[in-house]
C-alpha cells in the first residue's frame, strides 16, 4: 500500500494498523512498535529533510513487514548519541531498538528510508 502526500500521522499509522490486522499474526506490541518507528521516519522527513508531504509505503510479505518513507532530500540520516537530556537525537535509536532492520537508500532525487518487522518478534 501506496499513501502520497502523508496527510497526517494519525491517518498513516491506521492505514499501517489496518493493513496488519487484515493480515493476521502479528500481536498488538509488534503493531505498536511497527507505528511508532512509523512516526518516527515520518517525521525525520519533516524535520531533518524538509519534505513537507512523504510518500509512505507498506507491504507483507511471508510475514515480513517493510515500511518505506521517501523524501525529497539526499542527506542521509545520521544516528546520534544525544546527551542525557537533549529532548531530540533519539528516532534513529527507537527505530533500532523497534525494529529487526532499518537502513536508507539514495534514489535519483532524495532518499528512501526503511525498516523490517517480523511477525514472530
Amino acid at each position: 500500500m501506496c499513501i502520497r502526500n502523508t496527510p497526517s500521522l494519525a491517518l498513516s499509522r491506521q492505514a499501517l494498523r489496518d493493513a496488519m490486522t487484515r493480515n493476521g499474526g502479528w500481536d498488538t506490541e509488534t503493531i505498536f512498535n511497527a507505528e511508532l518507528a512509523l512516526i518516527e521516519l515520518i517525521v525525520n522527513a519533516w524535520h531533518h529533510a524538509g519534505t513537507p508531504a512523504p510518500i509512505v509505503w507498506f507491504s507483507i510479505l511471508d510475514q515480513t513487514l517493510r515500511v518505506t518513507v521517501s523524501d525529497e532530500s539526499d542527506a542521509l540520516p545520521q544516528p546520534r548519541t544525544p546527551s542525557g537530556l537533549a529532548e531530540t537525537g533519539r528516532g534513529l535509536q527507537l527505530v533500532e531498538g523497534l525494529t529487526d532492520g532499518w537502513g536508507v537508500d539514495p534514489q535519483e532525487r532524495g532518499k528512501t528510508t526503511w525498516y523490517e518487522l517480523d511477525s514472530d518478534s
